[in-house]
């Protein structure tokens, strides 16, 4: 098996072979994520395990509805004029800046690093900025994810610090019922550096509980924290929950989905061959990790365990991913 010391070449081969994935494709490594959005906004998705986004059949029908921004090589937006921002509301600042940055402009990007801290309080989860997020985060750029990520936050008044890890966490024992928002937006709280390791305890708490719902959203948020740390839990997951639909996410969001980087993604592949000797694995979950290496690796090996093994032991670089990689992960 290979060992790791060809990773990083590897792992910048990947990235490169992302962006010239086709736009069906490049829409879906965020489907999970912006279907935690949908649900947030529901008023009965906190509760309901029977809501549309939770299904395979769900997934596969709302991929076009999760379409990502323009992915062409069309040239850069024109660079933000400062002084026509200012003069702009928060929330319309908040819109126009993330409306550019999702068309190609770097200095948008920087504007809302800049100017997020400021926007919250100022700013509401509008149907007009909710979408802008939404497509956002089904971009294959993590710069731009991460800047849907700072919106979302400031929007829904969310501090980076302790008191509001702390507020999350009282949310998540008094009400139940709004554990699904909850848990990804700690999830996201860890991501942008607070409390991350009393972050991840806590979701991986809620990964254990009883409750098919809570588990499922405690993998969003262990998607969303992305940290080398969050790994191991959704292999967890991935290998021995009892609900085949949080399987599917733990393998969806170790593929594409969440904040992940590509590099992180690379160096699971050794673990998933692992999963491959284990005799014990049932079909399903079988069929489940090999999906997820041929949406990490962009590799069409089928369900071939040594042949999965030989790749590993000799490839240079992933090659572009397929349009057949992804629908036999949504339709384990």
């Amino acid at each position: 098996m290979r060992k790791f010391g060809r990773i990083r070449q590897s792992a910048a081969a990947l990235t490169i072979s992302w962006r010239r994935a086709s736009i069906a494709l490049i829409a879906v490594p965020a489907v999970s994520l912006a279907a935690g959005f949908a649900a947030a906004r529901s008023a009965h998705a906190p509760s309901d395990v029977q809501t549309p986004w939770q299904h395979l059949t769900g997934f596969s029908a709302r991929l076009l509805s999760f379409a990502p921004p323009p992915t062409d090589n069309q040239p850069e937006a024109a660079a933000v004029d400062l002084d026509d921002v200012t003069a702009l509301v928060p929330q319309s600042q908040a819109e126009r800046l993330l409306d550019r940055a999702m068309h190609g402009s770097e200095s948008s990007l920087a504007q809302i690093g800049a100017r997020a801290d400021a926007w919250r309080g100022h700013i509401a989860e509008t149907s007009n900025l909710f979408d802008l997020v939404r497509r956002a985060l089904a971009s294959d750029d993590l710069r731009l994810r991460s800047a849907a990520v700072e919106v979302d936050l400031a929007a829904n008044g969310l501090s980076k610090s302790t008191q509001s890890v702390d507020r999350l966490q009282l949310q998540l024992r008094l009400h139940p019922e709004s554990r699904t928002w909850t848990l990804w937006r700690l999830g996201a709280l860890g991501n942008r550096g607070v409390e991350a390791g009393t972050v991840l305890a806590t979701l991986i708490r809620y990964a254990r509980d009883p409750q098919e719902t809570t588990r499922y959203w405690a993998v969003e948020g262990l998607a969303a924290l992305g940290t080398d740390a969050s790994i191991r839990p959704l292999l967890d997951v991935l290998r021995t929950d009892a609900s085949p639909k949080v399987r599917r996410s733990a393998a969806l969001n170790l593929a594409q989905s969440g904040m992940l980087t590509p590099q992180q993604r690379l160096s699971v592949v050794p673990e998933l061959l692992n999963f491959l000797d284990d005799d014990s694995l049932d079909t399903t979950t079988r069929g489940l990790v090999y999906a997820t290496l041929r949406g990490i690796t962009g590799e069409a090996l089928g369900n071939d365990a040594n042949a999965w093994r030989k790749w590993w032991a000799t490839h240079d670089a992933p090659a572009p991913r397929k349009r057949s990689t992804l629908p036999h992960l949504l339709r384990a």
